[in-house]
């Protein structure tokens, strides 16, 4: 369990530079559909060059062999898992700053629960009370965003958000359902590709690719700017590939739905390192009495959660 929880952490590290980027380059004016779309771009890239690299041709052939053999599986999961996750993370970045959209992020550790009673899972009972306190630092951190800008602002990049935590841990279900096949309406994919945590999150990101099409589409931006492009492309490298395999590499490990939880759990360290990156990169403000309870109230309640779930 400790070598899952120290893999989570160190995902949130690089998972926390998407919050200080995409507030960033909204700041700067950057269109959150591009912040969006041109990452999970620069992650199609990455991630063909790091299999090609260390796999070899034949990798990439497999991963096009079961990306078409399953085509309708991996844009349903790549769409919800990436696309409708991190469109709406990026809308988010508009009206509220990094800290805070992490910081309600968390509410996806109330969320993971849901899914898994959702598949048909056991749901861990031990430490369910102590969502609540981390639900409480989320309701805090926002009741002092709300004292700073308007409830319409509060609403627009809370609501996102939450939709946001549910996105996620669906998508990556999805793919931890089919590689177990128990479950009748998805299909149980065995091939050995799948082993391997670069792939997965390249078949889920080739699945994303018509969720972004249509997304540009129907918001038409303005094109990207300069520091826009080289920003998304950091996001993509920190956050979509190194982050991303580190935290699916550790859900791959847990054989248990409470590991699952415990590791699911371990994004509550985001709420940290974005407020230090904001505070460093961005010259934010230090938050008041109730952002730093709030805060507190989440971090405590992530630890004594990890505690209980692994007891």
């Amino acid at each position: 369990m400790s070598r899952l929880i120290a893999i989570g952490v160190l995902a949130s590290l690089f998972f926390s530079s998407t919050f200080v980027l995409n507030r960033g380059m909204s700041l700067a004016g950057g269109h959150w559909a591009w912040t969006s779309s041109l990452r999970f771009g620069y992650m199609l890239i990455f991630l063909a060059l790091i299999l090609l690299l260390t796999q070899g041709k034949k990798a990439l052939e497999q991963v096009l062999e079961v990306f078409r053999q399953y085509l309708m599986f991996w844009i349903l999961a790549g769409s919800i898992g990436f696309g409708v996750f991190y469109a709406a993370i990026t809308f988010s970045a508009t009206y509220s700053a990094g800290w805070v959209i992490a910081t309600t992020w968390q509410v996806t550790i109330l969320a993971t629960p849901i899914i898994l009673a959702i598949f048909g899972r056991a749901v861990p009972t031990k430490g369910v009370l102590l969502t609540l306190l981390i639900f409480t630092g989320i309701v805090l951190v926002n009741i002092e965003q709300a004292k700073l800008v308007s409830l319409q602002n509060v609403i627009l990049s809370a609501l996102p958000v939450l939709i946001a935590a549910f996105a996620y841990p669906i998508g990556n279900q999805l793919v931890w359902e089919a590689r177990l096949g128990e479950i009748k309406r998805i299909p149980h994919i065995q091939h050995p590709i799948l082993e391997n945590g670069f792939a997965r999150v390249l078949l889920l990101t080739l699945g994303s690719i018509p969720f972004w099409v249509i997304l540009l589409f129907m918001t038409n931006p303005p094109p990207p700017t300069s520091g826009q492009l080289l920003s998304t492309a950091l996001v993509a490298l920190l956050s979509g590939v190194v982050a991303t395999t580190l935290f699916l590499y550790a859900r791959h490990l847990s054989k248990q739905p409470y590991e699952i939880a415990a590791v699911d759990a371990t994004q509550s360290m985001e709420v940290v390192f974005s407020l230090a990156g904001e505070i460093l990169f961005l010259q934010a403000a230090f938050p008041g009495i109730l952002g730093i309870t709030g805060i507190a109230l989440t971090v405590i309640g992530l630890i004594a959660y990890i505690v209980i779930q692994s007891k």
